[in-house]
């Protein structure tokens, strides 16, 4: 796999000049940060709507009387991680603000479909809108950041202003849908997304003045990737991921992992992706993922897969531990799990870090050794073992995941001419929400297997026929009889330290790829084509 010329191969130093094609970083002025803002406030939407619905998912289940809870949060997932590999080729066809608009206002209707829901059906159609709408503001926030800054400095900006946007939306989330949710009140969950969608929206018409590609919209239109070729890269991606987002929402739930129903979308799903790559490199006019972000070795090191599968599994089965083995409720275990809060402050040391010493790699190996020294001291949490190391090992996890986020995205981009960032920063952000994907269903694959086993006889034979045995049992455990309740706690306990050497596998897994990475010169320029001072213009 090849790699650009010029290199430091011991650690990556920051040297590269700007080309012809380039245009010198300018000083962050009134304009650039309000930028930032808008891009914060669209981030700050998606955010808070993916933590905050699962606290009160319980309560719209009962009062919907619906039964396909599951598909609520897949649904979301599955649009989301569909729509962000061609959300790059949008935004160079036609243009940075229309898209990120575009996306806001999917939010806004999917927001108020879910909020006047009257069936489970409804809500899961609008909670698909939404995901369409979260997963374009995912990719074009990056996207846009990497029109306005230099990738020497983007992990200061991604890695800290995002990174300190997901953790305030992600630390109101649970006590905001709890709270909701207690009152009777979740509809407004969705409703108040609406003047949010209406503030970052006006704030990108006003602020977010980049250039808009020229041509008609029949032309703009017959540049994407839909129909006129004989194989559709959109078509394709977005089948194989539905298939595997299936496999994976079922599997161990409504049917076992061995069964077809299982096995056969998983490989289908699997063979489609892995035909899309090959599509993608050899026949599509226009591609929707360069194919040189896939061809060399730092690009293509694993880390942005591996890095969510851990973080997700972290953060979504750590609350878990807290409301079966602590007797927390849905809102007390939000705020206990706040000590993954660290990954937004250690990302933006992570950004600054790399601005400051000119390197980007001994800063990934430290952060993999974090994590997998924070994964490992949580294998060693029992039922009875303080909240207080708990929440301290998560901390430590935190830390190596925020400045492993704040840096992954060197190694990714600094192969890659800037004129590529649009498309490579799509297909980034797909694989990372797909990647969580991963991580949310086989951990909770992992923890359904090792309960079966663990838990005692006599309670099994209670709850044998819950479909969800992982969730559907935790608002029991606090009102059950001693010694049973003990039992059924230590089994929770002992389940989960399976899934946290998991994380410490995975961990592990990504510290050894990341020695594939070679040291690579960072841009110090932005792509001259969408240069903000000429937004007057026409590309």
């Amino acid at each position: 796999m090849s790699e650009s010329p010029a290199q430091d191969s011991t650690l990556g130093a920051v040297t590269k000049s700007p080309g012809s094609d380039d245009v010198a970083v300018r000083p962050k002025d009134l304009r650039f940060w309000l930028m930032l803002l808008s891009l914060c406030l669209a981030l700050f939407l998606s955010a808070l709507e993916l933590t905050a619905v699962a606290t009160a998912l319980p309560t719209i289940t009962a009062d919907l009387h619906g039964k396909d809870f599951v598909w609520v949060g897949s649904a979301y997932a599955l649009a989301s991680s569909a729509i962000l590999p061609m959300t790059g080729g949008l935004a160079q066809i036609f243009g940075r603000r229309p898209s990120v608009i575009g996306s806001i206002l999917l939010f806004a209707i999917g927001s108020a479909i879910c909020g006047a829901a009257q069936n489970m059906g409804m809500l899961i159609a609008g909670r698909t809108v939404q995901g369409f709408g979260g997963g374009g503001i995912m990719a074009l926030t990056t996207i846009v950041v990497s029109d306005i800054v230099s990738l020497e400095e983007r992990g200061l900006y991604a890695g800290g202003c995002y990174g300190f946007t997901w953790s305030i939306a992600a630390g109101m989330g649970p006590v905001v849908g709890g709270s909701l949710a207690n009152m009777g009140q979740w509809r407004w969950l969705f409703y108040l997304n609406l003047p949010l969608c209406g503030l970052s929206g006006g704030l990108a018409v006003l602020v977010l003045n980049l250039p808009t590609p020229a041509g008609t919209w029949r032309e703009k239109m017959s540049r994407i990737d839909w129909m006129q070729e004989k194989f559709s890269g959109n078509f394709m991606v977005i089948a194989a991921t539905c298939s595997i987002t299936i496999a994976l929402t079922f599997g161990g739930i409504n049917f076992p992992w061995s069964s077809a129903h299982i096995l056969a979308p998983l490989i289908i799903g699997l063979v489609g992706l892995i035909t899309f790559i090959i599509y993608e490199a050899i026949w599509a006019t226009h591609p929707l993922v360069p194919f040189s972000l896939l061809s060399n070795r730092s690009s293509f090191s694993g880390q942005i897969f591996l890095l969510p599968v851990t973080a997700l599994a972290m953060i979504y089965f750590i609350p878990v531990y807290f409301q079966a083995c602590k007797d927390a409720d849905a809102i007390s275990a939000g705020v206990r799990t706040l000590g993954l809060a660290s990954i937004a402050v250690t990302g933006l040391i992570g950004g600054v870090s790399v601005k400051i010493f000119k390197r980007y790699r001994p800063q990934i190996w430290i952060s993999w050794a974090l994590q997998i020294v924070g994964g490992g001291l949580m294998t060693t949490v029992k039922s009875d073992t303080s909240t207080a190391a708990t929440v301290g090992f998560s901390v430590l996890y935190g830390v190596g995941a925020g400045i492993n986020y704040a840096v992954i995205v060197y190694p990714v981009q600094a192969p890659l001419p800037i004129k590529q960032a649009a498309p490579a920063l799509a297909f980034f952000s797909f694989l990372r929400s797909f990647a969580g994907v991963w991580g949310v269903t086989l951990g909770g694959a992992i923890l359904q297997n090792e309960l079966l086993r663990r838990l005692p006889e006599e309670f099994l034979t209670q709850h044998s026929q819950d479909v969800a045995l992982a969730y559907s049992v935790i608002p029991l455990i606090r009102d059950l009889p001693q010694p049973l309740k003990q039992d059924v706690q230590v089994a929770f306990a002992e389940s989960l330290r399976v899934v946290w050497k998991a994380v410490v596998g995975v961990s592990a897994a990504g510290l050894v790829s990341s020695f594939l990475m070679r040291g690579l010169p960072l841009h110090t320029a932005t792509d001259k084509a969408w240069d903000p001072s000429k937004a007057v213009e026409k590309r």
